[in-house]
Protein backbone atom coordinates (compact mmCIF):
# COMPACT_ATOMS: atom_id res chain seq x y z
CA UNK A 1 0.00 0.00 0.00
CA UNK A 2 2.84 2.20 1.05
CA UNK A 3 4.27 1.88 -2.56
CA UNK A 4 0.82 2.57 -4.47
CA UNK A 5 0.99 5.63 -2.48
CA UNK A 6 3.89 6.83 -3.17
CA UNK A 7 3.56 6.35 -6.89
CA UNK A 8 0.16 8.17 -6.69
CA UNK A 9 1.77 11.39 -5.44
CA UNK A 10 4.57 11.02 -7.90
CA UNK A 11 2.16 11.36 -10.97
CA UNK A 12 0.22 13.97 -9.10
CA UNK A 13 3.93 15.56 -8.41
CA UNK A 14 4.69 15.16 -12.31
CA UNK A 15 1.26 16.59 -13.57
CA UNK A 16 1.29 19.62 -11.72
CA UNK A 17 4.93 20.18 -12.68
CA UNK A 18 2.86 20.17 -16.07
CA UNK A 19 0.18 22.01 -15.14
CA UNK A 20 3.08 24.94 -14.08
CA UNK A 21 4.96 24.54 -17.02
CA UNK A 22 2.59 25.59 -19.32
CA UNK A 23 0.58 27.82 -17.31
CA UNK A 24 4.25 29.55 -17.14
CA UNK A 25 5.00 29.37 -20.98
CA UNK A 26 1.73 30.79 -21.88
CA UNK A 27 2.30 33.69 -19.86
CA UNK A 28 5.27 33.88 -21.28
CA UNK A 29 4.24 33.98 -24.91
CA UNK A 30 1.33 36.23 -23.99
CA UNK A 31 3.47 38.61 -22.70
CA UNK A 32 5.99 38.50 -25.63
CA UNK A 33 2.90 39.24 -28.16
CA UNK A 34 1.68 41.91 -25.72
CA UNK A 35 5.38 43.66 -25.86
CA UNK A 36 5.74 43.49 -29.55
CA UNK A 37 5.48 47.30 -30.47
CA UNK A 38 4.28 47.97 -33.82
CA UNK A 39 6.86 49.05 -35.93
CA UNK A 40 7.64 50.45 -39.49
CA UNK A 41 8.06 47.01 -41.13
CA UNK A 42 4.37 45.58 -40.55
CA UNK A 43 5.11 41.99 -41.55
CA UNK A 44 7.98 41.79 -38.93
CA UNK A 45 5.50 42.44 -36.03
CA UNK A 46 2.95 40.75 -38.18
CA UNK A 47 4.69 37.47 -37.67
CA UNK A 48 6.40 37.85 -34.39
CA UNK A 49 2.69 38.21 -32.81
CA UNK A 50 1.44 35.26 -34.88
CA UNK A 51 4.13 33.32 -33.70
CA UNK A 52 3.67 34.02 -29.66
CA UNK A 53 0.34 33.29 -30.45
CA UNK A 54 1.19 29.52 -31.94
CA UNK A 55 3.20 29.38 -28.69
CA UNK A 56 0.52 30.29 -26.29
CA UNK A 57 -2.16 27.84 -27.83
CA UNK A 58 0.80 25.45 -27.85
CA UNK A 59 1.19 25.74 -23.98
CA UNK A 60 -2.75 25.87 -23.95
CA UNK A 61 -3.42 22.49 -25.54
CA UNK A 62 -0.16 21.06 -23.00
CA UNK A 63 -2.20 22.95 -20.02
CA UNK A 64 -5.73 21.55 -20.92
CA UNK A 65 -3.83 17.65 -21.16
CA UNK A 66 -2.23 17.97 -18.05
CA UNK A 67 -5.45 19.44 -16.40
CA UNK A 68 -7.18 16.03 -18.28
CA UNK A 69 -4.34 14.18 -16.62
CA UNK A 70 -4.84 15.65 -12.90
CA UNK A 71 -9.03 14.86 -13.41
CA UNK A 72 -7.76 11.08 -14.19
CA UNK A 73 -5.55 10.83 -10.84
CA UNK A 74 -8.06 12.68 -8.90
CA UNK A 75 -10.45 9.61 -9.65
CA UNK A 76 -8.09 7.13 -8.65
CA UNK A 77 -8.94 5.85 -5.08
CA UNK A 78 -5.36 3.96 -4.07
CA UNK A 79 -6.83 2.43 -0.63
CA UNK A 80 -10.28 0.91 -2.62
CA UNK A 81 -8.24 -0.69 -5.48
CA UNK A 82 -5.68 -2.28 -2.67
CA UNK A 83 -8.41 -4.49 -1.74
CA UNK A 84 -9.43 -6.43 -5.07
CA UNK A 85 -7.39 -8.44 -7.27
CA UNK A 86 -8.28 -7.66 -10.40
CA UNK A 87 -6.32 -5.20 -12.31
CA UNK A 88 -7.91 -1.70 -12.39
CA UNK A 89 -7.12 1.91 -12.48
CA UNK A 90 -5.11 2.24 -9.46
CA UNK A 91 -3.53 -0.73 -9.26
CA UNK A 92 0.21 -1.82 -9.08
CA UNK A 93 0.85 -4.93 -11.64
CA UNK A 94 4.21 -6.86 -11.48
CA UNK A 95 4.78 -8.46 -14.86
CA UNK A 96 7.48 -10.61 -16.28
CA UNK A 97 8.43 -7.59 -18.14
CA UNK A 98 8.97 -5.10 -15.51
CA UNK A 99 6.60 -3.51 -13.15
CA UNK A 100 3.35 -1.18 -14.14
CA UNK A 101 1.08 1.24 -12.03
CA UNK A 102 -2.58 1.57 -13.98
CA UNK A 103 -3.16 5.75 -13.48
CA UNK A 104 -2.20 8.07 -16.78
CA UNK A 105 0.53 7.72 -19.40
CA UNK A 106 3.37 9.06 -17.67
CA UNK A 107 6.46 7.05 -18.50
CA UNK A 108 9.23 5.24 -16.22
CA UNK A 109 9.04 6.37 -12.41
CA UNK A 110 12.03 5.60 -10.16
CA UNK A 111 11.08 5.28 -6.39
CA UNK A 112 14.34 4.24 -4.67
CA UNK A 113 15.31 0.58 -6.99
CA UNK A 114 11.90 0.03 -8.09
CA UNK A 115 11.12 1.44 -11.29
CA UNK A 116 7.12 1.66 -12.41
CA UNK A 117 5.74 2.35 -15.58
CA UNK A 118 2.78 4.96 -15.21
CA UNK A 119 0.63 3.53 -18.04
CA UNK A 120 -3.40 4.37 -19.09
CA UNK A 121 -5.72 2.02 -18.93
CA UNK A 122 -7.11 3.26 -22.01
CA UNK A 123 -3.57 2.36 -23.84
CA UNK A 124 -3.18 -0.68 -26.05
CA UNK A 125 -1.08 -2.64 -23.69
CA UNK A 126 -3.53 -1.04 -20.52
CA UNK A 127 -6.69 -2.54 -22.53
CA UNK A 128 -4.80 -5.88 -22.36
CA UNK A 129 -4.48 -5.70 -18.36
CA UNK A 130 -7.85 -4.50 -17.45
CA UNK A 131 -9.68 -6.94 -15.85
CA UNK A 132 -6.74 -10.15 -15.11
CA UNK A 133 -5.71 -11.61 -12.23
CA UNK A 134 -2.38 -12.46 -10.98
CA UNK A 135 -1.38 -15.75 -12.98
CA UNK A 136 -3.51 -14.60 -16.12
CA UNK A 137 -0.85 -13.62 -19.02
CA UNK A 138 -1.68 -11.18 -22.33
CA UNK A 139 -0.11 -11.15 -25.32
CA UNK A 140 1.51 -7.65 -26.07
CA UNK A 141 3.61 -7.07 -29.72
CA UNK A 142 4.13 -10.99 -30.38
CA UNK A 143 5.74 -11.20 -26.46
CA UNK A 144 3.51 -13.05 -23.95
CA UNK A 145 3.48 -10.45 -20.36
CA UNK A 146 3.21 -13.13 -17.25
CA UNK A 147 1.17 -11.09 -14.85
CA UNK A 148 2.96 -12.10 -11.49
CA UNK A 149 1.24 -9.88 -8.67
CA UNK A 150 -1.58 -7.32 -8.40
CA UNK A 151 -1.29 -4.62 -5.73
Amino acid sequence: MKLKSILYNKCLEIVAEKIRMAETGMKSAQDSANAEGKSTAGDKYDTARAMSHRERDLYAKQLAESLRLKKILDGIDVSKSATTTTIESGSIVETSLGNYFMSVGLGLIKIEEITVFALSPISPIGKLFLGKSKGESVIFNGKKIEILNVN
